[in-house]
């Protein structure tokens, strides 16, 4: 089913993520802000990573969710506690020494609110906000530059929880999580990006997104444009893709990118947008 053209967003004042996060589509978010408008009854986002579309966005009632455990328990925390949170943040120490002494934490011994903090607090002074672990699922990403930014403070907690007062937050493969999509949906994946003839180190684990998982993403699009679903997909611009998603229109973009993460090595990479919203 083809959904009609919709018109652009109003302009509106983006909160600010939380979190960084690889591959983050903060630079593309005037281009996905374009499909959107106030006429969807709802958005999903299966793939939330930093959620930077859904706080600039600013829904109304919204489902996010991710197979991170970790990242989707932050999240509950920053929505329901974020004045513990900020407190807990602010004393934990700064620096190289005391990153990798909280990296070294079991986060199965902490506190649901400790955990949060130490999720965090691991994403903001990491390498290049990569999430990835070893085999044995344990958080093995170095210490990153100085030029991380500073931790969330209480003013950006309590803006991300109060906009977070209207999702639900789930722990979930993707298609679990887009099992009960409907017609008034508006559906954003952003998948990370498992392209085969090319090393994209951007996310790893024991469940990471795979080349496989390519094909029951193109099943799921069916399914759920059958439904009247909307839906954006944001992927790397490769053969795999353009061959999966040949039945959507798509678009290509070109977003500045960090080469290894630092900043004074650049390059234009390609990336695909495909909707069913025509």
């Amino acid at each position: 089913m083809r959904l009609a053209k919709l018109s652009k967003t109003n302009a509106m004042i983006a909160a600010q993520p939380f979190l960084r996060w690889a591959g983050s589509k903060r630079k593309l978010l005037p281009k996905l802000g374009q499909f959107w408008d106030g006429s969807f009854e709802r958005y999903i986002e299966p793939f939330m990573g930093s959620a930077c579309l859904f706080f600039s966005l600013q829904p109304t009632d919204a489902l996010l969710s991710d197979i991170n455990e970790g990242l989707v328990s932050a999240f509950k925390v920053v929505r329901n506690q974020p004045d513990n949170l900020a407190r807990c943040l602010k004393h934990m120490a700064r620096g190289k020494r005391s990153y990798y002494r909280i990296r070294a934490l079991d986060p199965g011994r902490l506190s649901t609110l400790e955990g949060a903090a130490r999720f965090i607090f691991l994403n903001r002074f990491c390498f290049n906000g990569l999430y990835r672990t070893n085999l044995k699922g344990n958080f093995n990403v170095p210490f990153g530059a100085a030029k991380s930014g500073c931790l969330p403070d209480l003013r950006t907690l309590r803006e991300a929880s109060r906009l977070l007062q209207c999702a639900a937050l789930r722990c979930s493969d993707f298609e679990e999580a887009l099992q009960h999509a409907k017609s008034g949906d508006f559906v954003y994946l952003d998948p990370p990006f498992a392209v085969s003839n090319r090393r994209v180190f951007k996310e790893y684990g024991p469940r990471m997104f795979m080349a496989s998982d390519l094909g029951r993403l193109a099943d799921l699009l069916e399914r759920l444009d059958a439904k009247g679903v909307a839906f954006v997909v944001s992927y790397a611009y490769c053969a795999e893709a353009l061959r999966l998603f040949r039945a959507w229109p798509k678009q290509k973009v070109f977003v500045n990118r960090n080469i290894a993460g630092f900043g004074s090595f650049r390059r234009r990479a390609a990336e695909l947008l495909v909707t069913n919203i025509a």
